[in-house]
């Protein structure tokens, strides 16, 4: 797929239009991380750029996730959450096939892929790292939809009320993919009877993440502070508090098989650093228990959609198995925080 940008005249004009580098296109490179969409690094003249695609095999809203994503990334360009920097942004599939957007490079790094040695030695950064992962969601519970004009990017008219329906007839739609044996995966249908039964009386409106964890960030090289947070395909509008539930439902050790990768080095007590949230935001926490349960048993959902996608021969297999066990961890997890909580 790296012609595509390498010799393709239409990215090259497409790039001129926009001001983006001179040159030819060179040095391009798919980047390591992510299952769902590609990311390709590359050079013009003397700067290097990134841009962001669809997974080969698309999905049906593949296209506008990229529109949303872009959308996104634009309107936090005057806040205080660290997040790539978008240049521009092409919403139409006919220059190489697909929409997609170029960002700068951002100056950090993946702690799944890398762990530099200041991030592997130091308690302090370490302790850093858990606690900025904290302060990143924190900011962006603190930026309205309104302010940044994204008051249409999701829905927030019954949203606590709309999300194990939502969630269920997610999981119900694998059936239409061929050779799918069915959603092994625990008592998910206990789960979603808690969730309906233990329902909060209210939210507060804000721009989720969605996908929040390790492996969705970057931290910055000289320090645990995030340099970015990544990958905001799931981004809608929703409340925050469910974002600090995901990233506790991916907190390493948190399932056998873990969303947030081999990290191996302490960042942290979790339970800890939820006071650190509320302490930041001033959230009551009274109702945090459901937003706790709520996010594994989503994501569980959303991560058995690839392993039903893998026996239909749409994504590959090692994937979809891995996924699936992920999915089995987190309706455990999720039965367990039940058990904990009554």
């Amino acid at each position: 797929m790296n012609s595509t940008l390498q010799n393709h005249d239409e990215i090259v004009r497409w790039l001129d239009a926009h001001g983006i580098g001179n040159g030819p296109v060179s040095d391009v490179t798919l980047l390591a991380g992510g299952t769902q969409n590609r990311l390709y690094r590359f050079r013009r003249g003397d700067e290097s750029f990134v841009l962001r695609r669809p997974p080969e095999h698309k999905r049906e809203n593949s296209d506008e996730t990229m529109r949303r994503e872009s959308r996104l990334l634009a309107a936090l360009a005057q806040t205080d959450v660290p997040h790539p920097r978008l240049i521009a942004a092409e919403h139409d599939v006919s220059v190489i096939g697909d929409a997609f957007y170029v960002m700068h490079v951002i100056d950090g790094f993946n702690p799944n892929v890398e762990m530099p040695e200041l991030h592997q030695h130091s308690t302090a950064v370490q302790k850093e790292m858990g606690e900025s992962m904290i302060d990143g969601i924190a900011a962006l519970s603190r930026v309205h939809p309104d302010q940044v004009g994204l008051s249409d990017f999701g829905k927030a008219t019954n949203w606590i009320e709309r999300q194990v329906g939502r969630w269920q007839s997610h999981l119900d739609s694998y059936a239409s993919f061929p050779n799918y044996k069915g959603p092994d995966i625990g008592d998910v249908a206990q789960v979603g009877k808690w969730l309906t039964k233990n329902q909060p009386p209210s939210m507060q409106v804000g721009i989720i993440h969605g996908d929040y964890h390790f492996s969705n960030v970057m931290f910055r090289y000289d320090s645990g502070q995030l340099a970015a947070i990544v990958d905001w395909e799931l981004a809608t509008i929703g409340d925050p508090l469910l974002d600090l539930g995901h990233l506790m439902a991916c907190w390493p050790g948190a399932i056998p098989v873990s969303v947030a990768g081999n990290l191996t080095v302490d960042v942290g007590d979790p339970e800890k650093l939820i006071n650190r949230y509320a302490d930041i935001t001033g959230r009551d926490m009274t109702w945090f228990p459901w937003f706790r349960v709520l996010a594994p048993y989503r994501l569980g959902i959303i991560l058995e959609g690839t392993n039903a996608r893998a026996d239909a021969g749409l994504a590959a297999r090692d994937i979809g198995d891995t996924l699936h066990a992920m999915t089995v961890g987190l309706i455990a997890l999720a039965e367990d925080l039940i058990d904990r909580y009554g």
